[in-house]
């Protein structure tokens, strides 16, 4: 089709797609869906081959959070019955980190609740970091430990983290409907001041909280504007508990749609595709590799993942091949300069979406339901059948005695 070939085409050449058409992937119907895998591969391939790179969450400290971010197990006010405890040590850390990298991960995501560090706590985390790097040498860091204060991102920098994540997660226009105890701006702030302290940013979104298309566009669109180096997509795990726990919208080929988009959004990112995966592509999480170069290995911050091996039989027998630790995931434009989520020449890279005032089509909930396209209130009907038999909360690894999951 006409609209493949474009993109395609614009991918190839890091060239922004018009929103036009990056709404008109997520329309694409079920009979065109391999056609949309197959095209997003394509430039999913040209930029990165085959390879897949692994990273291993490390929850630092779980639960705890005054912030009310309604698809978060661990916020303020939060039912669900997750694992709770104050900062693991350094050499706990550094142990939780050492079962993921002897399964094959390069990165590791230090991970810490709450509205951001203290200086107290950047200490606390680069002494896990020395930790991590004293055993091995080549394991790339990453820490996420919330809004940054200035100065912070230089001290993790020079501690050692290669990379700092902290997501947009949805559109600007609806943001205020997920959270309210801080702002859109103020994550936006603390993507920029990670990437002017030089740590590689990495920032993406949440999926199935009841946006529309024109949210998903606007957060992708957002995101390539930020400049991330890589782009987490995560689709919503609804804990019982939380304010979102009856958000079931997603099918597995939404799932695909959504992973199509931002590759062809973001042609040469890394794309990962990360929290509930197992949950929402479940049998179809092979094809996502054909989007996707990055996945989480085993568990997550605060539900289960499939077993390590599954994941690393999953690569195999779709015909990929787990990324080395001495070769570099970046295609060599981004890895030397840091060229961007596709051309700074883009003059439209920002439009109708960031902090330009770019708005959503409705809050989070029904109401974005009744807004968005008909087909996607069809879908979303289609996907609403509640999975809680693929909700698992973790009970291994970091703040427990059992062996993780890696």
């Amino acid at each position: 089709m006409d609209l493949l070939n474009t993109l395609l085409d614009k991918g190839l050449r890091r060239e922004l797609p018009t929103r036009d058409e990056a709404l008109a992937v997520l329309a694409t119907s079920d009979d065109e869906l391999l056609d949309v895998v197959a095209a997003a591969g394509k430039v999913r391939r040209q930029w990165f081959g085959r390879r897949v790179k692994l990273n291993y969450l490390v929850n630092l400290k779980s639960g705890l959070c005054p912030e009310d971010c309604s698809y978060c197990s661990q916020r303020l006010g939060s039912k669900a019955e997750i694992l709770k405890y104050t900062w693991l040590k350094p050499d706990q850390a550094s142990e939780a980190a050492a079962a993921g990298l002897a399964g094959g991960a390069k990165r590791v995501c230090l991970v810490a609740s709450g509205r951001g560090p203290t200086d107290r706590d950047v200490d606390r985390v680069s002494d896990t970091i020395k930790a991590i790097k004293d055993r091995h040498e080549d394991v790339e860091v990453c820490a996420c430990l919330g809004l940054l204060s200035d100065g912070q991102a230089e001290r993790l920098r020079d501690a050692g983290a290669d990379a700092y994540n902290h997501n947009l997660n949805t559109s600007e226009g609806t943001y205020g409907d997920i959270t309210t105890t801080h702002t859109y701006a103020d994550r936006v702030d603390t993507v920029q001041k990670a990437h002017a302290a030089g740590l590689s940013a990495c920032s993406g979104l949440i999926a199935g909280m009841g946006e529309s298309d024109e949210d998903l566009v606007d957060v992708v669109y957002a995101l390539r504007a930020l400049d991330p180096d890589s782009v987490p997509v995560n689709f919503l795990i609804p804990f019982e508990g939380t304010p979102l726990a009856k958000e079931w919208n997603l099918t597995p080929q939404r799932c695909l749609r959504i992973l199509a988009m931002v590759r062809f959004v973001c042609p040469d990112v890394e794309v990962r595709i990360a929290g509930g995966r197992e949950v929402h592509l479940r049998t179809m999480q092979p094809l996502a590799l054909h989007l996707a170069n990055s996945i989480f290995l085993g568990d997550y911050l605060t539900s289960e993942g499939q077993a390590g091996k599954a994941d690393l039989d999953m690569i195999a027998d779709a015909g990929f091949e787990v990324e080395g630790t001495g070769e570099v995931t970046l295609p060599e434009h981004r890895a030397t300069a840091h060229a961007g989520c596709g051309s700074h020449a883009d003059t439209d890279a920002g439009a109708g979406c960031g902090s330009h005032g770019g708005g959503g089509c409705g809050p989070c909930g029904s109401t974005a339901q009744e807004a968005a396209p008909e087909k996607l209130v069809q879908e979303a009907a289609r996907g609403s059948e509640a999975r809680t038999d693929l909700v698992s909360v973790r009970r291994r690894g970091a703040g427990t005695d059992l062996a993780p999951n890696a």
